[in-house]
């Protein structure tokens, strides 16, 4: 006779067993994504209830931190997406010599830079932080699908603003705009911060709702 301590073990076992299978296809799944999947999208694809896609996400997510796996699980740009340890992206490069010709030349990061902390921005903005003409880089960023057109400013002759994408998040490992680092960081000692924080200033209001017209 089954009792209702071995009925109720065998339940578990069951959702166990479940879990573990939504686990496994999902990691199938997001090791050949080349970008960030939504949970919306991988229960679809699954056939699964979207709550129960969530939990095991977040599951291995941790399963992953908890053993210190070569590889990460991150939520970035609305999605989920597979990730080498930071830890070993110095073999990675040695390994991956081919990537070398992908990476940002030191002008890009500095005009990506001033368009991440400052969007929505001008041409004349970024031009204004760096103190030289950026038109060229601003365009080849744009070209590299990290950069997009968000408006036109009101003020400065219906000027275009810029801003950055989902594949800008994805690159840098970001969930949103918020969780760019703050600028204390980069500076050694508070006048270099102060220095930095007006040059970010320059040219560009904080405010520009007023006068944003969104462009879709």
């Amino acid at each position: 006779m089954t009792t209702i301590n071995e009925h109720t073990q065998g339940e578990n076992t069951q959702g166990d067993e479940g879990m573990q299978a939504i686990q496994s296809a999902l990691e199938a799944l997001l090791f050949v994504s080349d970008e960030p999947v939504t949970s919306a999208q991988l229960a679809k694809i699954l056939g699964q209830d979207l709550v129960e896609v969530d939990e095991a996400l977040r599951s291995l997510a941790e399963s992953f931190a908890r053993e210190n796996r070569g590889f990460q699980l991150r939520e970035v740009a609305g999605g989920w997406r597979m990730y080498t340890h930071p830890a070993h992206a110095p073999l990675i490069e040695a390994y991956v010599l081919s990537w070398d010709t992908r990476k940002l030349s030191q002008a890009a990061l500095e005009v990506l830079s001033v368009i991440a902390y400052k969007q929505p921005v001008t041409r004349a903005g970024v031009n204004s932080v760096r103190g030289v003409n950026s038109e060229s880089v601003v365009s080849s960023l744009i070209e590299k699908g990290l950069v997009r057109e968000l408006g036109r400013d009101a003020q400065a002759g219906n000027a275009i603003l810029y801003g950055t994408t989902n594949a800008f998040l994805t690159k840098f490992g970001l969930r949103s705009i918020e969780d760019l680092p703050p600028l204390e960081e980069f500076a050694p000692d508070e006048q270099t911060q102060e220095s930095i924080k007006r040059r970010l200033g320059v040219s560009v209001d904080d405010d520009l709702s007023e006068d944003l017209i969104v462009e879709g």
